[in-house]
């Protein structure tokens, strides 16, 4: 007897648990510690949610600029969102991290040898997708490296602003063609013909209002971060230089009050 195809039993594959869809076996056992001190699996399990963190905003920013390429206003103001609450997911951890004293940190420091969080690829990613274009971002990472790589062409591509500038475009509003068509490897600068279009945006208070409103959440929820940052090295090392090659707390401190959308700044005082 010739049995058909219809007669055939699949074999079931084995069932996907939560384990193996986490694929948590890689995750946990990604701590390696490098002294027997306790606070050593903290320092190093925050970073490593941080890293996580970074992948995601990533992951959402670039969903956003596409969302507002697309004058989608309510996907973006839900994108934007989701950003803001991250954000603020990821300032609490620092909460956590500052239950470690500054003797904690110290016994096992040492261990981080040339390591430090200002070496993270995907955070100077996360500045080149936001507007950052200087050398300073990279010019530690070895040419022809990934992480190198990686973070020249965040800064060959628009940033999250340019993408907002054609987002307003799209609704109707009347972007200067050198702004839309701008080299996008150069950091945008301040443009007054700009800001008098977002005290139109403003006036008219509808989406790209909101929009505009969300953005400067964001600004300041990465300014909030930055300062926490500081306070949190500078009570952890005080004024040492930090793992890495940097300065610690003064090379931090230098990142303070620097917004990422200055034309959204400047109409303040004019609304």
């Amino acid at each position: 007897m010739v049995a058909h195809s219809s007669d055939r039993v699949e074999t079931p594959s084995p069932a996907q648990t939560y384990g193996s869809y986490l694929a948590l076996d890689e995750v946990l056992g990604a701590q390696h510690p490098r002294s027997d001190e306790h606070d050593e699996m903290l320092f190093i399990v925050i970073h490593q949610v941080y890293e996580l963190w970074f992948k995601q905003l990533l992951h959402e920013l670039g969903h956003l600029q596409r969302k507002l390429a697309a004058g989608n206003t309510a996907h973006a103001l839900h994108t934007l969102r989701r950003v803001l609450n991250i954000l603020k997911v990821v300032v609490a951890q620092i909460d956590v991290l500052e239950t470690m004293t500054p003797r904690q940190f110290t016994s096992f420091r040492v261990r981080l040898e040339a390591s430090s969080g200002f070496q993270s690829a995907q955070f100077r990613e996360l500045e080149a997708v936001l507007g950052r274009r200087d050398e300073g971002a990279f010019a530690h990472y070895p040419e022809g490296g990934a992480d190198r790589e990686q973070i020249l062409t965040a800064m060959s591509q628009p940033s999250l602003y340019d993408s907002f500038l054609r987002y307003l475009a799209v609704q109707g509003y009347p972007i200067p063609a050198e702004q839309l068509e701008r080299d996008v490897r150069i950091a945008a600068a301040p443009a007054p013909e700009i800001q008098q279009i977002l005290l139109t945006v403003y006036t008219d208070d509808g989406g790209p209002a909101q929009v505009a409103e969300r953005l400067v959440d964001l600004d300041e929820g990465l300014q909030e971060w930055r300062y926490r940052h500081v306070m949190m090295v500078r009570r952890t090392i005080g004024d040492k230089p930090g793992t890495g090659g940097s300065s610690g707390a003064d090379y931090l401190r230098g990142t303070l009050f620097q917004p990422v959308f200055g034309d959204l700044w400047a109409v303040r005082s004019r609304l």
